[in-house]
């Protein structure tokens, strides 16, 4: 299929998808982490929340209930949060109402959010998918020219193998991956201070190499993550000086550079390691 932009698609620099092979290992989190900090590097940044069965990017952006605004010919002008835009699925039903759809129902909601949103003039839109290789990484895939994907992870066996199956699905239809995202790669102990990789350790690194692809940043098992999403304002939001935030620019700054051509950045690499 010819992948040519819609018109509210035609000012966007970067298409980039946030991609997991299952759910549970923090994508939304990175996909919201990861757009605050591209806006904090200068860039301007929408964010399409496209897990049509669970949207949480509006209580993730502190908007939850928030409706956006219908123009002219059914389009929809995006919310607004913390310098970014944003549109879901979630804005648009009641957040108890079971999304009860089958694959071409969920492909049409996603095709009709993304292309009637006026994103206007964007450096990148982040596009939080559902987890797996279902209907809509491939109608996505297929219809809109992706800029490339960013694949998240947990250290757990179960989650390597899919986010595996994760990279070989978007490059069967050749959009190129820009790194792996490692979540919940090493837990400290808030009371005794001892760290322990709860879910195995380095497995995005063998990923990586087996891949060829880059390891972008890793993220510890850190309850401050979970409880800033909850509250509406995001580490990177939250706490913009911290060490969760700084490796979500470290994160967001080595997609730059992919999406420049330039050379990976040099700043130190930030990983939460064992004493």
């Amino acid at each position: 299929m010819h992948k040519a932009k819609s018109p509210n698609l035609s000012q966007i620099k970067h298409i980039v998808v946030v991609a997991s092979g299952k759910g549970g290992v923090g994508k939304s989190t990175t996909a919201v982490n990861l757009a605050l900090a591209l806006h904090r590097l200068g860039g301007k940044v929408g964010l399409f929340d496209a897990d049509i069965y669970g949207p949480s990017q509006p209580l993730m952006l502190g908007v939850a209930g928030a409706r956006p605004r219908i123009a002219e010919g059914n389009q929809m002008e995006p919310i607004t949060a913390h310098g970014i835009t944003c549109n879901s699925v979630g804005f648009l039903v009641d957040d108890s109402q079971a999304m009860v759809w089958r694959g071409p129902m969920v492909v049409g909601a996603f095709n009709q959010i993304l292309n009637d949103t006026r994103w206007g003039a964007l450096d990148f839109l982040i596009i939080d998918m559902p987890p797996g290789t279902g209907d809509i990484q491939l109608s996505l895939a297929q219809s809109v020219p992706v800029t490339g994907a960013v694949i998240v992870t947990t250290p757990q066996d179960v989650a390597l193998l899919d986010a595996k199956r994760g990279i070989e699905m978007f490059r069967k239809v050749q959009v190129p991956i820009l790194g792996v995202v490692e979540n919940m790669s090493l837990h400290t102990c808030s009371q005794c201070g001892h760290s322990e990789h709860i879910f195995g350790a380095g497995g995005a690194e063998r990923i990586a190499k087996a891949y060829e692809v880059e390891v972008l940043g890793s993220l510890p098992l850190d309850a401050r993550i979970r409880a800033q999403c909850d509250a509406g304002t995001p580490a990177v939001a939250a706490d913009p000086q911290g060490q969760i935030a700084s490796i979500y620019l470290q994160i967001a700054t080595r997609v730059r550079d992919q999406l420049a051509g330039g050379a990976p950045s040099t700043a130190p690499r930030i990983e939460v390691v064992d004493d």
